[in-house]
């Protein structure tokens, strides 16, 4: 069932989505070479325990992981992209890490996720991470009521052309509110004019992801990490969205982002 939120419910996530934006700054922050991921882990969940906070993560237990999930971020470095799974890994320089995360505010959720480089950057991540990006500023710009949902697979699908980038289908964007994964599944490419037509008060979770030379993913025997196929690099951009009467409204921006 979809349920669209009005202006109070959506204020109340754009709390939670805020908080969201400032974890994930820290963590971009902290992302240092020597740093161990489980450090960044418990980072978060004294971030998470003092605002009060409840991790969509904790006892997440769908039916392609291997549950229940026992962190409250998400961890994936380099050939991983999704719901990696912090461990004890010793940060690299060069090594490129997404993190992902989902909590809950008096019952509202924020999903959003960003990849940073630590130590020396090269410049094919660089692009990568950039054409995920722009990726998400298009699909937050084709986020207009009366467009359709198609429309927002498909902008992100031409920036992924534009790149050269593969794009995999079995996991993208949702909706969002109450909890952190709520009806409509939205692809990371697809065809405008299709699809359900936006309405106000529709909130949504866009995330595209790119693999540099594969479509196809594996999961690491944890039976939650996944990483492209063939072993290349990978990047990962995620906003929660509201669906206004004009603009989308992005509830998870980064001070960093806030002239975007």
């Amino acid at each position: 069932m979809i349920e669209l939120k009005t202006r109070a419910e959506i204020e109340r996530m754009h709390v939670t989505g805020r908080f969201v934006a400032e974890v994930l700054t820290e963590v971009g922050e902290l992302a240092d070479v020597g740093v161990n991921l489980m450090d960044l882990e418990h980072h978060v969940r004294g971030m998470i325990k003092r605002r009060g906070a409840e991790s969509c993560y904790w006892d997440y237990a769908p039916s392609f992981g291997e549950g229940p999930f026992r962190n409250v971020i998400c961890l994936s470095v380099n050939d991983a992209v999704l719901h990696g799974l912090p461990h004890d890994y010793v940060l690299r320089d060069g090594d490129v890490l997404t993190a992902d995360l989902a909590v809950t505010i008096d019952g509202w959720a924020a999903d959003s996720a960003r990849t940073v480089i630590v130590g020396t950057p090269a410049e094919e991540d660089l692009r990568i991470i950039r054409a995920t990006e722009e990726a998400l500023e298009a699909a937050i710009g084709a986020a207009l009521a009366g467009n359709r949902l198609g429309d927002i697979s498909a902008a992100i699908g031409a920036v992924a052309r534009d790149y050269d980038y593969p794009v995999n289908t079995q996991f993208g964007g949702h909706g969002i509110g109450r909890t952190m994964h709520e009806d409509l599944h939205v692809s990371n490419t697809g065809t405008a004019g299709r699809g359900m037509k936006l309405k106000p008060g529709l909130t949504l979770a866009l995330e595209p992801w790119f693999a540099r030379t594969t479509d196809r993913i594996v999961f690491d025997p944890d039976g939650w990490t996944i990483r492209s196929a063939d072993g290349s690099r990978t990047a990962h951009s995620e906003h929660t969205v509201a669906i206004t009467d004009g603009d989308a409204l992005v509830l998870t921006r980064r001070e960093s982002e806030s002239n975007k």
